[in-house]
């Protein structure tokens, strides 16, 4: 076997841990795949006779490719808007598929990662998103990860341990009562699956308050029954089956929530307010504006 032989034999070895990390850093299929392929290209151009650990190596080559393409996504988006002109097109948000791209296989990797880490992973900066990832999802140690963002190995802790409180909302998380609402939210989750309009009565306060958005503006709906036909109605025209894969719990502004978040996107938020484990308002957020606002952490299983 030739050397270049093993070195495509040991990459391709390699390849589905490197994706990972690329996916997990980038939260885009297509991305990732493009910062695999990167990682490549340098293989094939360096000379690796003295490195020891090429996994390790080459998992160093993806984070330090994966950093540079989310800064440069981070100064695109904030480049400043012209005064006059057309329409602005706003910056690919982190999981907007390319073309090519396969969202079937997207949507499957989303879900294994978890939509609401996604969600929570791309509002991090660079650096603290490179140190979470390696650290707390690959178990590399600081010692290395601290090079690749170019900060100490006290400093580089710090940005993990800065990340780790945004993703479990340890900063927004009442101490009590979380378990409570989530039994609630489960319940009602679990009752329009079924389609059961008693059982979704049941979690509901009598004269529960929802505001939906729409592109229309803000529509209040009053009252169990009312809310309850509306949404089963939903789900008859477009049955839970189909887009339930991309709704999960969530704590949305430290409360028990719902996101439903296709590959990774955040693209609706329900937000609750329960008391005496009933749901007794609900907001219903769509617009962008507002649910960049929103702080969204991982709910621990």
């Amino acid at each position: 076997m030739s050397g270049n032989e093993w070195m495509a034999e040991q990459f391709e070895a390699n390849r589905g841990h490197l994706r990972g990390v690329a996916y997990r850093m980038l939260g885009s299929l297509s991305e990732a795949d493009d910062a695999v392929q990167e990682a490549w290209l340098r293989l094939s151009r360096s000379d690796t006779s003295k490195v020891l650990n090429l996994a390790g190596w080459l998992t160093t080559v993806v984070a330090r490719v994966s950093l540079d393409m989310l800064r440069s996504r981070k100064a695109k988006a904030e480049e400043p808007l012209e005064e006059e002109g057309p329409e602005p097109v706003p910056a690919e948000t982190a999981t907007e598929r390319k073309a090519g791209s396969d969202p079937e296989q997207e949507a499957i990797l989303a879900e294994s990662v978890g939509l609401a880490l996604l969600v929570v992973l791309d509002t991090l900066a660079p650096p603290e998103r490179l140190a979470f990832v390696l650290h707390d999802m690959f178990a590399v140690p600081f010692d290395e990860i601290a090079p690749i963002v170019g900060r100490s190995e006290d400093a580089t802790r710090q940005l993990a341990s800065r990340a780790r409180r945004r993703v479990q909302g340890a900063d927004r998380v009442p101490s009590t009562g979380i378990s409570a609402q989530r039994e609630v939210v489960d319940a009602f989750v679990a009752a329009l699956r079924a389609g059961d309009f008693e059982g979704m009565i049941a979690v509901l306060d009598q004269d529960v308050l929802v505001r939906a958005e729409s592109p229309a503006g803000v529509r209040e709906i009053r009252g169990a029954r009312n809310w309850a036909k509306g949404a089963l109605a939903y789900q008859a025209r477009f049955p839970i089956a189909q887009w339930g894969r991309f709704m999960q719990l969530a704590l949305v502004d430290g409360a028990v929530g719902i996101i439903l978040a296709p590959g990774g996107r955040l693209e609706r938020v329900l937000r609750f307010t329960i008391a005496d484990g009933k749901i007794r308002e609900v907001d219903i957020i769509v617009s962008p504006e507002r649910l960049r606002g929103l702080e969204i952490a991982t709910l621990g299983e």
